[in-house]
């Protein structure tokens, strides 16, 4: 919107002197980022280990096709499903040699379908079809090039590159789409670059990083190869404060999604925040409990190329959806 400014201004030529009336346009005033929180539209899940069912879903992740892939950590499988969650099928512990998992804790989608797992207690990566089979893993403990210790969060650029949040080592690691080290970055700490705990990771399409850096509170973003760019939050309840931030996710050219869950049961924050890629607040929904927009730990956040958003929501053992 552009505003008028009338300015009375007095010129002096030597002897002679006019007053002169102008009207002046000031550069037009950027609008603040609108967002409105999207509406409920369903959920699917409970406690078990039938088809559909879940113990402690920690990671939800939406292909280009829209099935929804999710990491069932305590029953030690992935299983997927259509966008309205139908299920689809599943994969788990000791049904090949190959794919055994020890507690999956993230899930990615590549634009092929590349299903991407980060097995927590194996310390390792595991790389499926989209229907689950078996293609190549890589990683073991440790501390060095492809090594991990505890690994959480994965996501999947655009152009393949795979991210890796590596929790117990605080950095992250990335790699080629077949997973070939390529580089790392980050050491313990409370500053720019450093993490305490780094739980997720999304990789933005215009190229840039984020992360949730879980005991420090806050979110940190990063170019495509780990240079630091920025950050946001400390520990607290209030708009754009974090208790011990979970999951991220960025999508197409909207904003980012955060879950803030906490690490004691009923008395985190329970939420989702929503920032511009900057890390500017924009809105919340969510607190404690079992309602439509109520959460009881939420971890994994996805989202979908029509902007349908997925939570895991890891104690109520479901995955609850809006748009």
């Amino acid at each position: 919107m552009k505003t008028a400014k009338w300015l009375i201004t007095y010129a002096a030529f030597g002897a002679a002197a006019a007053f002169v009336l102008c009207v002046c346009e000031e550069t037009p005033t950027e609008p603040a980022p609108r967002w409105e929180p999207p509406a409920y539209a369903g959920q699917w899940g409970s406690k078990g280990t039938g088809d559909g069912r879940f113990n402690w879903p920690t990671d939800v992740a939406v292909a280009s096709n829209g099935a929804v892939y999710v990491a069932d950590y305590l029953n030690e499988r992935v299983q997927y499903f259509t966008a309205t969650g139908s299920f689809l099928g599943k994969w788990r512990l000791n049904e090949t040699a190959e794919s055994r998992f020890e507690y999956p804790r993230g899930v990615a989608v590549a634009a092929d379908g590349t299903v991407y797992v980060s097995d927590h207690s194996n310390n390792n990566v595991q790389r499926f079809s989209s229907s689950g089979s078996f293609v190549a893993m890589w990683g073991r403990s440790g501390a060095g090039e492809g090594q991990f210790d505890g690994p959480m969060g994965v996501d999947v650029a655009a152009d393949g590159t795979v991210y890796v949040a590596d929790n117990r080592n605080n950095r992250v690691q990335r790699f080629t789409a077949a997973g070939s080290f390529v580089g790392a970055w980050g050491t313990y700490g409370p500053g720019d670059g450093e993490f305490r705990g780094p739980y997720d990771v999304a990789a933005s399409p215009d190229g840039n990083v984020y992360v949730t850096d879980h005991n420090n509170s806050r979110v940190q973003y990063f170019t495509a190869a780990g240079s630091f760019l920025g950050a946001w939050g400390v520990y607290g309840s209030g708009d754009g404060e974090f208790n011990y931030a979970t999951g991220v996710a960025a999508s197409g050219r909207g904003p980012i999604y955060v879950t803030d869950a906490g690490i004691v049961r009923k008395v985190g924050n329970d939420r989702v925040q929503v920032f511009t890629r900057t890390g500017a607040y924009l809105g919340t929904w969510g607190g404690h409990g079992s309602g439509e927009r109520q959460f009881d730990m939420p971890n994994g956040v996805g989202i979908a190329r029509n902007g349908t958003v997925y939570i895991a929501d890891s104690e109520n053992n479901r995955i609850v959806y809006y748009h």
